[in-house]
């Protein structure tokens, strides 16, 4: 079969022969759909990840949707994290026991929404959001556009959206946030906010930090803009704040698979989307790194 294959780290991955997989026990084969280009995929790609240098020559992947048996199913994958292949090809491994099997629903719009939506749910879920509560959600990825959506299903009385560019403004905007600024302005705009939805760090979570009220909650999930940030004890202290952090890493199979499962029936019901473009797996070096269209789907 033609596969996705990463030949060197830090180089994208090209199409090339690969043998089809076979299921050793509690694994299934997988007929892939759809693959979405995560940064995940590109981190351990690129060989600089804390899960170290990934052998080559292998297929890219950590997550898809397609069926076994027949049936739709969303699956994830160790690729680049631990010796074997991943989801960028017309077949492949799975464990039996991480299959989530899914409603009628759009596969590439699950792949589209994935683990990047998972993450979004469970911040939610770990910051505690309480029905009326006000949330801020800083960046307009399928991160932050998830966020956005599951703060309102969830029950957030108000939702202010900041990002960098103006693309990322409108995009928070058709998510539907009540206010969306520049993240140099999220000090004003969030004032009072009771949770921080945090996959920035940096200058624009301690700006955002100072924003909330006494007894607010911080969820840091990523250091997109920075890997330090100039929060001072002084904030944290003066109001009571409580910053978690969280990763997908942490989830056991059975609480990500009700979580994707929740994601799964919201896009099914036309109540969660992203921005995303569909491509040929034959086209996976070019777009491999390109950016400002939404998450990369690849249809197998």
């Amino acid at each position: 079969m033609r596969a996705a294959v990463v030949v060197r780290p830090g180089q994208p991955p090209s199409l090339a022969d690969r043998g089809e997989p076979t299921a050793g026990p509690g694994q299934v084969v997988v007929d892939v759909a759809a693959a979405p280009i995560t940064p995940l995929d590109l981190l351990c790609a690129g060989g600089t990840s804390y899960f170290g240098v990934p052998e080559t020559p292998y297929v890219p992947g950590v997550q898809g949707v397609g069926t076994v048996d027949g049936r739709a199913v969303w699956f994830p994958t160790t690729a680049g994290m631990a010796p074997g292949d991943g989801s960028m090809a017309p077949k492949a491994l799975a464990r039996q026991e991480d299959l989530v099997f899914l409603p009628a629903v759009d596969p590439v719009l699950v792949a589209a929404l994935g683990l990047s939506a998972v993450a979004a749910y469970m911040t939610l879920q770990v910051g505690g959001l309480v029905a009326g509560e006000s949330v801020v959600v800083l960046g307009c990825g399928a991160v932050g556009q998830s966020a956005i959506q599951l703060a309102r299903l969830l029950g957030a009385g108000r939702v202010i959206a900041a990002a960098r560019s103006a693309s990322a403004r409108e995009r928070a905007v058709r998510a539907g946030a009540d206010v969306v600024v520049p993240l140099e302005d999220v000090g004003v705009a969030g004032q009072g906010a009771d949770l921080l939805i945090d996959p920035l760090f940096g200058e624009p979570a301690a700006t955002a930090a100072r924003a909330l009220r006494p007894g607010g909650r911080w969820v840091n999930l990523g250091g997109s803009a920075g890997e330090t940030s100039p929060v001072t004890s002084s904030t944290l202290r003066s109001k009571s704040l409580r910053l978690l952090g969280y990763t997908n890493n942490e989830l056991t199979a059975q609480q990500r698979a009700e979580a994707v499962s929740v994601i799964a029936r919201y896009a099914a019901e036309g109540a969660l989307t992203v921005d995303h473009e569909v491509v040929p797996l034959a086209d996976v070096s070019d777009v491999w790194h390109r950016t400002g269209h939404g998450r990369v789907v690849l249809a197998m």
